[in-house]
């Protein structure tokens, strides 16, 4: 199997390379890259393209390990006990499966996403290190190996939070996705927006990177925020002539709130604009 990029995804021939490079070692793809640049979109793009079902674990600050792995639900055998229930003498009936089990049972190859791995704490990979690793765990309360069926294609995503430990970083092939180029980013917009007008996709994107560029933002505005932008741009029928002066400086464009998110980076821009007008 071949990752080649989809109708719906642009992916960089680098990009390409490092999704074909992790199925050809077998081990998990990690990924770096500013928020807003579609690592979660890669791999549920990968995942259509190959025909293979996606399992999902969004991490928060309170994830622990053990969930992606199983839960023993003590509690509720506790209360069934009381109240007779015959479920009581199967413990397996109290196991919650976490998505790992999932992956590792999963009588197909499937794709496995562990979402923003950063978010956890800092043992969180650690404590991964030989499931990832070995593709099985132990399940003490039914005294089982879950071992992976068919080894899952696996993406962890990371917004550089918190650092990796390097046992974990070993365990990995890394790519980290560059912001998109110009050229790029067009082909981005033109999937989302197979109809735009050439002239309102010049002068967005020419706005868009004079608004990135500018040094000293807090908060660089993402692909995302460019095509939340457009969307609005759309909406509202917003002449393109408005996007840009005549002699070429900078402006400040129409709906500013869907790619500047703070009040420091507006006003930081603003002064700019005004500094502009004053030495024309």
């Amino acid at each position: 199997m071949k990752f080649t990029g989809t109708d719906q995804y642009v992916a960089t021939p680098d990009l390409m390379l490092a999704v074909n490079a992790t199925m050809t070692l077998k081990r998990p793809l990690l990924i770096k890259g500013e928020p807003g640049t579609g690592k979660t979109m890669l791999a549920e793009e990968v995942a259509r393209a190959l025909s293979l079902p996606l399992l999902q674990w969004h991490i928060k600050s309170t994830t622990k390990a053990q969930q992606g792995l199983y839960e023993y639900d003590a509690v509720s055998r506790l209360r069934d006990s009381q109240l007779g229930d015959a479920r009581v003498k199967d413990i397996h009936n109290y196991i919650l499966k976490g998505v790992l089990w999932e992956a590792f049972t999963a009588d197909q190859p499937v794709a496995l996403l562990i979402d923003e791995i950063d978010k956890a704490d800092i043992e969180f990979p650690n404590d991964l290190l030989r499931e990832l690793d070995k593709m099985e765990f132990y399940c003490y309360e039914t005294k089982e190996w879950v071992r992976a069926k068919n080894r899952p294609l696996v993406f962890i995503t990371s917004n550089n939070e918190k650092e990796l430990p390097d046992a974990f970083l070993r365990r990995c092939f890394f790519h980290y996705i560059q912001f998109p180029e110009a050229s790029t980013m067009k082909a981005i917009v033109e999937v989302h927006y197979p109809n735009l007008k050439s002239e309102l996709l010049s002068s967005a994107l020419k706005s868009f990177y004079d608004v990135r560029n500018l040094p000293g933002l807090k908060k660089k505005p993402s692909t995302s925020e460019l095509l939340d932008w457009i969307k609005l741009l759309l909406s509202e029928d917003i002449d393109p002539s408005v996007l840009h002066s005549d002699d070429d400086k900078v402006v400040i464009p129409p709906l500013l709130g869907a790619l500047l998110k703070n009040e420091q980076d507006l006003t930081l821009f603003q002064k700019l604009v005004y500094m502009q007008s004053r030495h024309r």
